[in-house]
């Protein structure tokens, strides 16, 4: 039964991956790729990775699935610029995606063509998921983990910069100016002569 299960919504995978570079609706799209993450997790869960099952639905479709679908909705990108291109680059789409199949059936079919799929190490009964990811990261992996932060931080920054444009007509503060104003030049005291009442 687990395992029909698993085929089930491994389809379901597959059919919202498709529709997610086949849609003509940016907003469908995004959409489907939420309905796709949904599933992995599911997949996640079923394989015995509740925290990263967990963590999907969270960070991916809690976060960076909706502000990706604000964006989109927000740009108004029209259906011919979302499919503009695509049989242009249908032939190396193709052949990546026979690459993949071949991978995937390798794998599948290791046990027939003699590649080792490695010994899976016995966890303890008293450390969960959370505590045994939370070891590798911080012992084993600490330096790859380290060098992974520091990439997405420079991508964070080169993100930011690309964007950061000069365009007529639009405000920008000079934080020297700020620091260094004086009461003399925003404040005027007038003089003025009392007026009496006739």
């Amino acid at each position: 039964m687990e395992q029909v299960i698993f085929y089930i919504f491994a389809a379901i995978l597959l059919f919202a991956a498709t529709m997610v570079i086949t849609a003509r609706n940016p907003v469908h799209c995004a959409l489907f790729l939420v309905l796709a993450f949904f599933n992995s997790a599911i997949l996640w869960v079923m394989a015995g990775a509740e925290f990263l099952g967990i963590a999907l639905v969270v960070v991916y479709v809690g976060a960076v699935m909706v502000l990706f679908l604000f964006v989109v909705m927000m740009l108004d990108i029209g259906r011919s610029i979302h499919s503009e291109g695509f049989t242009r680059y249908l032939p190396a789409g193709a052949l990546v995606a026979v690459l993949m199949a071949l991978q995937l059936g390798i794998v599948l079919l290791s046990g027939h063509t003699g590649i080792g799929g490695g010994v899976v190490p016995e966890v303890p009964a008293d450390v969960n998921n959370i505590r045994g990811i939370g070891q590798l990261l911080y012992t084993h992996y600490v330096y790859p983990f380290e060098i992974a932060a520091v990439i997405l931080l420079v991508a964070i920054i080169a993100a930011i910069v690309l964007t950061l444009r000069r365009r007529e007509g639009t405000k920008h503060q000079d934080v020297g100016k700020q620091v260094h104003v004086r009461r003399e030049d925003r404040v005027r005291l007038v003089s003025m002569k009392s007026e009496g009442r006739e």
